[in-house]
């Protein structure tokens, strides 16, 4: 299958490298915003053309993945380009995902394509083991840690404060919280009790530091119900010691077996991740493969991960997985 990358960022980069570990998939071109001779593929001979052209490229893409960022790229990238390519994208701001899904799901059926968003580890991954896990331990709790990592979205964020030079926003959890799931105590935890939000910034010279630390601190669905710590760096210790990109996680089930609920479950999922892009590129591929098989098969309309048979992720044949697998 053909892939178009939109975007040759972080998540772009880790598209490319992943198609290479992916003997269906060939990279066809890179879309970029930017002036196309200021981009270097790693890939031989691939073409790198203007998103400006991107009409003129529909036998060319098979799939177009779209690796913008969730607060401002993606709600408009998504639906526009769903009209002329089967689409996938990583939304990530959870309370805007019903209308995003909405928003896109009415173009793409309207325009014959399918779409599959929010894709990659959570919200991905980390939600079907939550679907999973409320289905099998219908009477329990469901709890999601994130971290300690870089969140990529939450640092994309940061960057479009105005006064902003650069930023990156790592998640960490709360232990003692972590400590109470993990021993099966049930806690209800509130937003702010489970994770801290810490920033590294480098702020544009003059910019005011205040009113930075406060927008950022009040940012809605972001940062504002949590406790954060924003710190002011300089581009030397920025360079020196926040250049990588790891993140993690934890998603568990708590529940109860049994007439008498006697009987705990703990069912509990983790990641640790060098490469927060280069993982989540890694799932959004899988599914790249599914979407693709859909739109063979004659499916239009937007679709999440929760919609996908797992058979349809995975280049083996039913037969290969029968034997293999299961």
């Amino acid at each position: 299958m053909k892939i178009g990358i939109l975007g040759y960022g972080n998540l772009g980069k880790g598209i490319e490298s992943a198609i290479r570990q992916n003997p269906d998939m060939e990279l066809s071109c890179i879309l970029t915003r930017r002036d196309p001779k200021t981009i270097k593929p790693i890939t031989k001979d691939v073409p790198v053309y203007s998103v400006n052209n991107i009409e003129n490229l529909k036998d060319e893409i098979d799939v177009l993945v779209l690796c913008g960022g969730s607060a401002t790229d993606l709600p408009s990238q998504t639906p526009e380009y769903v009209k002329y390519f089967n689409v996938i994208d990583s939304f990530d701001t959870h309370a805007k995902i019903p209308d995003h899904f909405s928003n896109v799901d009415k173009i793409a059926k309207e325009n014959g394509h399918i779409a599959l968003i929010s894709c990659g580890w959570d919200p991905g991954m980390f939600s079907l083991l939550r679907l999973y896990g409320s289905a099998i331990l219908p009477d329990g709790n469901d709890y999601t840690f994130w971290g300690k990592g870089v969140s990529q979205g939450h640092s994309d964020a940061i960057r479009r404060v105005n006064g902003v030079k650069n930023g990156k926003q790592y998640t960490i959890p709360v232990e003692s919280a972590l400590k109470s799931v993990r021993n099966g105590e049930n806690p209800s935890l509130t937003t702010r009790q489970k994770h801290i939000r810490e920033c590294f910034v480098v702020a544009e010279d003059g910019a005011n530091l205040t009113q930075i630390e406060n927008d950022i601190k009040t940012m809605p669905n972001y940062f504002n119900e949590y406790d954060t710590t924003v710190h002011f760096i300089s581009e030397q210790e920025f360079n020196r010691d926040h250049t990588g990109i790891p993140h993690g996680g934890f998603v568990f089930r708590t529940g109860v077996t049994g007439f008498s609920k006697e009987n705990k479950h703990v069912i509990e999922y983790s990641l640790k991740l060098d490469s927060n892009p280069e993982f989540t590129a890694s799932v959004i591929l899988a599914f790249t493969r599914a979407i693709y098989r859909l739109s063979l098969e004659g499916n239009t309309g937007c679709k999440t991960v929760f919609d996908i048979a797992p058979a349809y992720l995975s280049p083996l044949s039913g037969e290969d997985l029968r034997a293999k697998m299961l």
